[in-house]
């Protein structure tokens, strides 16, 4: 599993792939926080997290849309197969090396905040010692291990598509439809009428088991959620390659 981790890791930044996500995921996190935050000179951090996690629609099919197809597209994906390791470990180390490379991504971005604590540190400076004067690190934590949860649900989703065809724009295209049905399905909610619809909807929803962590509250139940879905998409990716390994 670790050769494939560190194989899958390397291909990010042999190819334009790596650069083009990180690039763009940098630049939307700076825009968006000039947008939601700076500008506004407000220290509420929630809008900003949201927003990321709606670039996600795009940015998450570059991480993944190549993971398998490539390997079919390849002819190389015979050879995963009849290699030392197990169906589960190359998955695990494919997904593994996307995640990687998410995370590591959203905590760069986090370079954002410090105009908003140099700010704060100057404001602190000339405000009563009693008041708090900044962003709430609470929130920001929490925001941030809700992102990266939401970001490891989509990568797990990714995986599964890309295992399913070789063409990688076909894998991209069905991603980006599948996180945008699990992300806008909490947002028509409220048109619904029916009050069991919106229950079950709003069951289903990612962004409303976001709104506790919005909150810099730890909730154990999304992260079961999230945690769960992972690894439903995980589950059938393994059953894919298994099916293949023996049809």
């Amino acid at each position: 599993m670790f050769a494939i981790y560190k194989k899958e890791l390397r291909a990010y930044f042999i190819s334009p792939v790596g650069y083009v996500y990180t690039g763009i995921f940098l630049a939307a996190a700076a825009l968006i926080c000039a947008y939601t935050t700076i500008q506004q000179a407000s220290y509420n951090t929630t809008s900003y997290f949201q927003y990321m996690i709606f670039t996600f629609i795009i940015l998450i099919p570059l991480l993944t849309m190549r993971l398998f197809s490539e390997e079919r597209k390849m002819r190389t994906e015979q050879l995963l197969l009849t290699a030392p390791v197990s169906i589960t470990g190359m998955v695990f180390g494919k997904y593994l090396a996307a995640l990687t490379l998410f995370v590591s991504t959203v905590l760069v971005s986090c370079i954002n905040f410090f105009p908003l604590l140099s700010y704060a540190i100057a404001e602190q400076s000339t405000a009563s010692q009693s008041v708090h004067v900044g962003p709430e690190g609470g929130q920001i934590i929490g925001c941030l291990i809700g992102i990266i949860l939401i970001g490891a649900c989509f990568i797990a989703v990714g995986l599964f598509i890309s295992s399913l065809t070789e063409n990688q724009l076909s894998a991209a295209v069905i991603t980006v439809g599948a996180i945008a049905v699990m992300l806008l399905v909490g947002v028509f909610n409220d048109y619904i009428g029916s009050a069991f619809i919106r229950t079950v909807l709003d069951w289903i929803s990612v962004m409303s088991r976001f709104d506790r962590f919005a909150y810099g509250l730890f909730d154990f139940s999304a992260l079961l959620y999230y945690l769960s879905i992972s690894g439903v998409f995980l589950f059938l990716t393994v059953r894919v390659y298994e099916k293949r390994r023996w049809g």
